[in-house]
């Protein structure tokens, strides 16, 4: 509290005066957050974790995306950025859940497409291949062990990688959680919170990590193909999609080995990372795995 104390005193020269006790929010398995109450408005400050720059964090990027996001209206506003933290207006919403997520994913399509064409040039790169491999040094410099399955994550993302090369990058989220989608109380817009691991990648990803992380069926699949792409999906499309789908748990999945050796939050990483292995292999050793591959070649 002590360094969140002395954030909020330099925060209340531009926000103005602090009203009552910052308030801790759930949900984040990264960094902490709270409402707090400057100059008569909320807002949501949130204080980066422990070596968060080890995993492909880069907060410059986050605040620009989160600023033309805001731009967009798929977005609170950024109020204020420090080296310690970040500050947006707190919006009264309700926590969505992947149904309801689903039932919506034409609006999110939409959302992701405007961002995405945005022209918005990001500070940083993503690129899962290249995180794993990042991932993979940073373990081993801490003295942890990888997994065995780990080289198995690094050899399916490279073979999706060989067909679906991240050869025209463009402004992504890359975090598509069910809690980063919040429905507004206000008017019920959707909006999309929390971009620190977003930058300059494949947006194909973000259609694949939205898909997996929010248990979409196959006709919640075109629905979205269809709305982000105003037209029936391609073959081509459906299987770039499924393998998406497969390189969001590599992601996931080696995001978790690296945070069970840096992060100091109370987290399971190692059992949430498991579910994310068993996931990916049980997708890489379906022979729908080699066809997917082939289709989207094609």
């Amino acid at each position: 509290m002590a360094d969140l104390n002395g954030i909020l005193q330099s925060l209340e020269s531009s926000l103005g005066p602090l009203s009552g006790e910052p308030v801790a929010l759930q949900g984040g398995i990264t960094n902490r957050n709270f409402r707090v109450t400057l100059g008569g408005c909320d807002y949501v400050l949130r204080q980066p974790g422990k070596d968060t720059d080890l995993l492909g964090i880069d907060r410059e990027a986050e605040r620009l995306a989160n600023d033309t996001a805001a731009e967009l209206g798929i977005a609170p506003a950024v109020a204020a950025s420090l080296e310690d933290c970040l500050v947006t207006r707190f919006v009264s919403c309700h926590a969505m859940v992947s149904r309801e997520i689903g039932d919506r994913v034409q609006e999110i399509a939409i959302a992701l497409r405007g961002f995405h064409e945005s022209g918005v040039r990001l500070t940083a790169d993503f690129w899962v291949p290249d995180l794993l491999e990042d991932y993979a040094r940073i373990v081993r410099d801490r003295g942890g062990v990888l997994p065995g399955v780990y080289g198995e994550t690094v050899a399916a993302a490279a073979r999706i990688a060989e067909v679906l090369p991240r050869d025209r990058p463009c402004p992504c989220h890359n975090d598509l959680l069910a809690g980063n989608i919040i429905r507004a109380d206000d008017d019920g817009r959707i909006m999309i919170v929390d971009w620190e691991y977003a930058g300059m990648g494949q947006p194909c990803f973000d259609l694949g990590n939205l898909s997996i992380n929010n248990d979409f069926d196959e006709a919640t699949d075109d629905r979205l193909l269809t709305a982000y792409h105003g037209e029936v999906p391609s073959q081509e499309r459906r299987a770039a999609l499924k393998l998406m789908r497969v390189l969001s748990d590599a992601r996931e999945a080696a995001w978790s080995v690296v945070q069970s050796v840096v992060s100091e939050l109370e987290f399971d990483f190692e059992g949430y990372g498991h579910g994310h292995f068993e996931r990916l292999l049980s997708s890489v050793e379906s022979s729908s795995f080699s066809e997917w591959l082939a289709i989207a070649e094609g």
